[in-house]
């Protein structure tokens, strides 16, 4: 028996300690990648999660002794490449995590790694620039510029050039831009009644997310619209830049904490007014939730905004639980292919979406938890985007299976990457915020 399977005590998160001059030590890293990578080596429970472990195990079976200190370690780094920080290891298969004495992090050793690469300056051009989220979105959404843009990224010709000059792959589908931004055309509500539940505060703050002010700011109204129905005022952060996560994958540390300085300080006056504050996209609800807290232990403003942050239909099921969400749906939904993105999973919260999508008459709600392979940047780039593929594989089959008549993520990343993957024939996408408008008849 391991001594997690023996302890009643849960997976313990540790702060990661990236201010300390060890923690860029490369020697100390390494040393640390040889003993986390040994201790995977003899367990090998995660084979089948993302491409990081089949890769390590591969280099271990290929060595010349079968054994890791066969490996050489300019190899340690082929690993690390193949991680995304989804984060499932550390949440469902790891039986080594803390408390256990071996005290195993697969991915925050996989950032400590990626933050030694980026400040030793081996980061491309190309991914500083897919996750420069805000300053894309900006440049990509002036009216003028949007056309030219979402024009190329349709054009074969243009796909071919972006692949060969950024390594952009050509045959991955792209979201569109919209020049009309989310935080500029919100509709607000503010003027209903704040009923506060004995789980949820009464009004609600939306940080709307780079994807959604940019990309899909359908979304973020469709959120607005459900809001509105349940008479709960809602208002926008006063300001907001990208939430860090593409930053924080590419091991940019520093970024990460600009980027946390221009937003905790709006965010915590929406906490500290009672407000509830909603993400429309699950890996930025995990930042404010986790990364952040983590990164920034000692930062009790970083706390409370990390309290008050929810994701969309947790909140919404606890009004339901509280008597305070209304069910007069009009429009069923039929069946209805729900994926579970990885950070959404890692939040421990269950299956809200999926529980409150069935609320709704004549829904059926199909559930797929297991990677669809493409983890933000990770599957855009040419040189991952066969492995993300095949790694999304037994998703799409399994979204297609019983008929749906749509295809939903919370993830909207990985909606698109699931449907594309699913072939010209799938069902429509939508997201699950939309799809719940639709079933109110909004």
């Amino acid at each position: 028996m391991t001594q997690r399977e023996g302890n009643l005590e849960p997976p313990q998160r540790r702060p990661v300690r990236w201010r300390e001059a060890e923690f860029y030590d490369e020697a100390s890293l390494l040393g640390e990648l040889q003993r986390v990578y040994d201790v995977c080596h003899g367990c090998r429970r995660c084979f089948n999660l993302c491409n990081a472990f089949p890769t390590l195990f591969d280099l271990v079976d290929e060595s010349s002794s079968g054994e890791l200190d066969a490996v050489p370690k300019e190899k340690y780094w082929d690993v690390v490449d193949q991680c995304y920080l989804c984060d499932m290891c550390f949440m469902t298969k790891c039986p080594y995590v803390p408390p256990h004495p071996l005290n195993v992090d697969f991915p925050h050793l996989m950032l400590r790694a990626k933050a030694v690469k980026f400040k030793r300056g081996g980061t491309s051009f190309r991914d500083r620039l897919l996750t420069s989220t805000d300053a894309m979105g900006k440049l990509a959404t002036i009216p003028v510029v949007v056309r030219m843009v979402n024009k190329a990224n349709k054009t074969p010709v243009a796909r071919k050039l972006m692949d060969k000059a950024l390594g952009v792959h050509r045959d991955r589908e792209l979201p569109e831009y919209d020049s009309a931004k989310f935080r500029s055309t919100a509709r607000l509500e503010e003027s209903f009644p704040v009923r506060d539940g004995s789980r949820t505060p009464g009004k609600v703050a939306i940080f709307s997310t780079c994807y959604v002010n940019y990309n899909e700011p359908g979304i973020g109204h469709d959120l607005l619209k459900v809001l509105r129905h349940n008479e709960i005022p809602a208002t926008l952060a006063e300001s907001e830049a990208c939430c860090g996560m593409p930053k924080l994958e590419l091991g940019d540390l520093e970024s990460v904490a600009r980027l946390k300085d221009a937003n905790i300080p709006p965010l915590l006056e929406l906490a500290r007014q009672g407000y509830a504050i909603l993400t429309p996209v699950p890996s930025c609800t995990l930042m404010f939730k986790q990364e952040l807290p983590l990164l920034f232990p000692e930062d009790p403003a970083v706390q409370a905004v990390a309290a008050a942050m929810f994701d969309p239909f947790e909140y919404l099921l606890l009004r339901h639980r509280d008597g305070l969400l209304r069910t007069d749906f009009k429009i069923p939904l039929g069946k209805v292919s729900y994926h579970v993105p990885c950070h959404l999973r890692v939040q421990n919260m269950g299956l809200k979406t999926r529980e409150l999508l069935s609320l709704i008459p004549g829904t059926e709600v199909k559930t797929v938890e297991r990677c669809s392979g493409h983890d933000g940047t990770w599957g855009v780039k040419s040189e991952f985007f066969e492995e993300s593929m095949r790694i999304g594989r037994p998703v799409f089959k399994q979204m297609g299976e019983g008929d749906p008549d749509w295809v939903s993520s919370d993830c909207p990343i990985a909606a698109r990457h699931i449907r594309q993957g699913m072939g010209p024939d799938a069902p429509a996408k939508q997201h699950p915020l939309s799809l719940l408008a639709r079933a109110y008849g909004l």
